[in-house]
């Protein structure tokens, strides 16, 4: 008997390797943003838990519920994602991000 593992990819078709490369994608991408959501969820705990301590951290809380907002939006909704865009503007501004 031997101990070496076989590496089954070689015994495959062209397609099948490609068909396993695209579920191995698809897997790793799935667990990013299963780990993704879990991060965002942590935060916006902590960001209703903890409050801010001065306008800048305030700001923080903003951007985030404002991109979260301007994500809902349709993409035809041009006035609202003006809107957005020029308070995050005025936030630049008034913060001296420049």
């Amino acid at each position: 008997m031997n101990d070496i593992p076989v590496d089954l990819d070689k015994h495959r078709g062209m397609a099948a390797q490609k068909a396993t490369d695209l579920r191995r994608a698809l897997a790793e991408v799935e667990a990013h943003v299963r780990e993704l959501r879990d991060r965002e969820a942590d935060l916006e705990n902590r960001m209703m838990t903890v409050p801010a301590m001065s306008w800048p951290e305030a700001a923080v809380k903003a951007r985030h519920l404002l991109n979260l907002y301007a994500a809902s939006l349709p993409t035809e909704d041009t006035r609202h994602r003006a809107l957005v865009a020029a308070l995050f503007d005025d936030f630049v501004r008034l913060s001296g991000e420049n």
